[in-house]
């Protein structure tokens, strides 16, 4: 007789992933633009911790969709990043840029699939168009020129970085030692998202042909975005 499948367990992060980040020595350089998306996550801590409680449905339900989201949105986050490089990568100081920021994207895409594939939870149906979408948006700006690549980047990040804190803020509504696991990883994502959010900025992201209307488009297909990942 085979053995029986064991059923998914929400939430379960890899421990080599929650090693990885634990022992990195790279601290995000947060300044004045990215500290303005950055609440104060953590509760009181004076306060003894209380016991942990087994995860309800509706709180796996919850994580489940967070995951998704957050793996698409990195998705989404890689393939923008390796439209810019496709065509910025020849110049000196931007090429580079990007490849350091596609290169922290790739390893938040690798942690959220470990994380997907330890508790067995649905990506998006939608992978092949986030894979084109996110090209596009960033070959599309990146021949604007590098500061339209930019304004993409700051859009982008600027949403993103509310998102991590939306679910930040939920988070720490449930008590369990794998949830807390969870919060440490986005944190410190969230933490390098707005770094990238920075970055966009010093170079010139405002500068952009119409930077108004471009900046609200893309932030606007974000939210849309997210939306459609928490459904599909």
């Amino acid at each position: 007789m085979l053995p029986l499948r064991r059923p998914p367990t929400i939430l379960r992060i890899p421990a080599s992933r929650a090693l990885i980040l634990s022992t990195s020595s790279h601290t995000p350089s947060l300044r004045t633009l990215s500290t303005a998306y950055t609440p104060a996550e953590d509760s009181n801590p004076h306060q003894p911790p209380s016991t942990p409680q087994p995860l309800t449905q509706e709180q796996k339900d919850l994580l489940a969709s967070f995951l998704r989201v957050d793996h698409a949105g990195e998705l989404g986050a890689n393939w923008i990043y390796k439209g810019q490089h496709a065509v910025l990568k020849s110049d000196p100081k931007t090429g580079p840029m990007i490849e350091h920021m596609w290169d922290q994207e790739k390893l938040h895409l690798s942690v959220f699939d470990s994380i997907l594939a330890e508790n067995r939870i649905r990506p998006t149906a939608l992978r092949p168009f986030w894979e084109l979408a996110g090209f596009a948006l960033g070959a599309g700006t990146a021949l604007m020129g590098k500061e339209a690549a930019m304004a993409c980047t700051e859009a982008v990040e600027t949403v993103i970085g509310h998102h991590y804190n939306d679910q930040l803020r939920e988070l720490l509504k449930i008590n369990h030692p794998e949830v807390n696991k969870l919060r440490h990883i986005i944190k410190r994502f969230r933490d390098e998202e707005l770094e990238h959010l920075d970055t966009a900025v010093e170079q010139d992201a405002k500068l952009a042909p119409g930077y108004e209307a471009l900046a609200a488009v893309i932030q606007q297909g974000c939210k849309a975005a997210i939306w459609v990942a928490a459904k599909v």
